[in-house]
């Protein structure tokens, strides 16, 4: 099944932080510490969500602050893919950039399952590729 359509928002980003950024376009996602480990060491490229409003309004571009308790590591989102359930984005994605190399497909279905309620993945299910940004990461408790 391919991925569905999602239409680009119009978005006036004409207000820069001071990294040159949009200043509308950073987002800040909490996520468990096995899966924020493997976004910190770059194993981990593919972060699954589910529609809420927050995650529909993340566009390819965007940085996305993922932290873990302390700690946050800033990646930059490269393409965002829209599924209408986790088997359809199981079969289009790689599972390795989803749950790290050490993680079967099965693990995988269950990790996610364990995650979100099937009410949940009704609202559609996302795929954020991310890369991080070694320069505006911060890895360290604060």
């Amino acid at each position: 099944m391919r991925p569905l359509a999602r239409p680009t928002p119009s978005i006036d980003r004409s207000v820069k932080d001071t990294m040159g950024t949009p200043a509308d376009s950073a987002h800040t996602l909490n996520i468990r510490k096995p899966y924020f480990d493997l976004i910190a060491t770059g194993a981990k490229t593919i972060e699954i969500r589910v529609g809420y409003p927050k995650i529909r309004r993340i566009t390819t571009g965007d940085l996305l602050r993922i932290s873990c308790g302390d700690s946050t590591v800033t990646t930059r989102v490269t393409q965002i893919n829209e599924y209408d359930s986790f088997d359809a984005m199981l079969a289009a994605e790689d599972p390795t950039a989803i749950g790290g190399p050490d993680m079967d497909h099965d693990q995988l279905v269950r990790a996610i399952r364990d995650i979100y309620p099937p009410e949940k993945e009704a609202l559609g299910v996302f795929a954020l590729h991310l890369a991080t940004t070694q320069a505006e990461s911060d890895t360290s408790s604060r």
